[in-house]
């Protein structure tokens, strides 16, 4: 029997911190999707948001969190996570991380929605592989990597969560049994077409704990980037927000700036309102431009946008690189508390899998980094002080059906349903027809199969029909628009909703399902 302390499940910035500060006579394995850099911690550019400035404090950065996140947010959570920011910096500092600075003082950007400059940023537009970096050469010798693993399965019974099956780089399953099983597998990215997240990130995490009994909340709230590079109809990577924070504008093919009439920060807006007004433009037929002619010493500032467009072919010298709306951040997913912890013993979530409250219905630029990092360190901290063990009974999950071949489309024909139905833009019937569609192809019943039997190609399909399944109806109940959820036919915030949270629980989903298909068989 392979026994470990603790479980991670991912090995992005909220692992590997949750890695670095766990007791050193712990035994624990990560397991990692790809490579143990390859998330989409490593591919952040902005920062980490800190009020470290005089002229700023964590009331003022909270104030702009919960405005971002449209009043929704879990306010002790948002002040909680804004007050250790600074304390998180200093931190880092200490463990080796060199952040920017002008004259031995920190440099800090400027990004949308955010009142004052508080962007800690390393290596200009470098900040998330070096922090990734800094934490990965500082990891404890008893760390046991595994890194190809393909997580399909938690093992759980009696409401707690004892441990996983995986599959390994040639197919081969393994389980490994733990007190303590992490959820850091980060976003969903891949769901959509254009994405700025790297190809791993597709939701697992949510699944899998869907399965296992955890509640799930907040899955209409996806988060698209105003501004990836586009080229030949395609998303080629992020041009970070602070790009625009320096002072670059976005403009039509005519040169014409097209935010000027729609928000009074302009450029600056929440981010759903700028990936909105990008979306509407090119609906029209219109192509868009981030004029960076205003930014001196451009190369200087992000060598590796620079360096990227480059790469892609795009003649900086113009001062326009070509700019399209994709997804880039799930705010809702597992929920939990400040500490991680689900509604399952010995499950837990941390980073962008999880849904604590920090964000609400839209994430403010450079939160996640923070959030990461404070939610590595206290879980770390109650998992250190933690008697947990798995004495109780293991035994094997039953499975009431299988499936010798799993009858699902290819992703790429998923994922244009995604976009133009449950994307920047929703309305009932695109809901209504997603729904429709993912029924039509019976997607809920392939979760009951034994997925040991199954490749890995065919369970992430599994997992992203379900996930998309999970992402519909969370959107198709919030009968509003708010922060990242726009719909047509609920053009406007309703202060009744204020308080309202889209809860997925499997029990209960899985008993409509039994009765659904019990009807249609009788």
């Amino acid at each position: 029997m392979t026994y470990t302390d603790v479980l991670i499940i991912g090995s992005g910035l909220a692992a590997l911190q949750l890695a670095t500060h766990l007791d050193e006579n712990l035994n624990v394995t990560i397991l990692t999707k790809s490579n143990i850099k390859s998330s989409n911690s490593n591919l952040a550019q902005g920062g980490i948001s800190a009020a470290v400035n005089t002229d700023d404090s964590p009331i003022h950065h909270a104030s702009d969190t919960i405005k971002a996140g449209r009043y929704i947010n879990h306010q002790d959570i948002v002040y909680e996570m804004t007050s250790q920011a600074p304390n998180i910096i200093q931190q880092l500092m200490k463990q080796g991380c060199s952040f920017d600075q002008i004259d031995q003082q920190l440099s800090l950007g400027q990004e949308g929605a955010h009142s004052h400059r508080r962007i800690v940023k390393a290596g200009g537009d470098q900040t998330g592989r070096m922090l990734v970096n800094t934490l990965i050469s500082q990891l404890p010798d008893q760390i046991n990597i595994i890194e190809n693993a393909f997580v399909y399965e938690l093992l759980h019974q009696n409401q707690k969560c004892y441990g996983v099956k995986y599959k390994d780089i040639c197919e081969e399953n393994h389980t490994i049994y733990s007190p303590h099983i992490v959820l850091a597998t980060g976003g969903c990215g891949q769901l959509y077409p254009f994405t700025s997240n790297c190809k791993e990130a597709t939701g697992d995490g949510v699944i899998l704990a869907y399965l296992a009994g955890a509640i799930i909340s907040d899955m209409e709230f996806i988060q698209f980037h105003p501004t990836l590079l586009y080229k030949n109809n395609k998303t080629q990577g992020l041009i970070s927000e602070a790009v625009r924070g320096e002072g670059a504008v976005l403009v039509n093919q005519m040169g014409q700036n097209i935010m000027k009439a729609v928000h009074p920060l302009e450029h600056l807006a929440p981010r759903h309102i700028v990936a909105q007004t990008i979306y509407n433009h090119m609906k029209k037929g219109d192509r868009v431009y981030l004029d960076i002619q205003k930014i001196e010493n451009f190369a200087d500032k992000f060598p590796s946008i620079t360096d990227h467009c480059t790469k892609q072919g795009i003649n900086l010298g113009s001062g326009l690189i070509p700019v399209a709306p994709g997804a880039h951040f799930m705010m809702g997913g597992v929920t939990t508390n400040i500490y991680g912890e689900t509604n399952i013993e010995g499950l837990y979530a941390i980073g962008e899998v999880a849904n604590n409250g920090f964000h609400g219905a839209n994430r403010l630029a450079s939160n996640s980094l923070l959030e990461g990092l404070v939610m590595g360190e206290r879980l770390a901290q109650r998992i250190n002080q933690s008697t947990s063990n798995i004495d109780f009974l293991i035994e094997k999950n039953s499975k009431s059906q299988d499936f010798k071949r799993i009858d699902l489309p290819p992703i790429n024909g998923l994922r244009d349903q995604m976009m133009n139905r449950v994307g920047i833009v929703r309305n009932n019937n695109n809901l209504l027809k997603m729904i429709d569609w993912l029924d039509s192809l019976q997607v809920e019943k392939y979760l009951y199969a034994d997925l040991s039997e199954h490749s890995k190609d065919d369970i992430q399909r599994i997992f992203l029909y379900n996930l998309a399944f999970l992402i519909t109806k969370s959107a198709l109940n919030r009968k509003e628009s708010r922060g990242a959820h726009h719909r047509t036919d609920y053009p406007f915030e309703q202060d009744s909703l204020l308080s309202f949270h889209t809860i997925l629980e499997f029990e209960e989903r899985r008993k409509q399902y039994e009765y659904i298909t019990t009807k249609k068989t009788n």
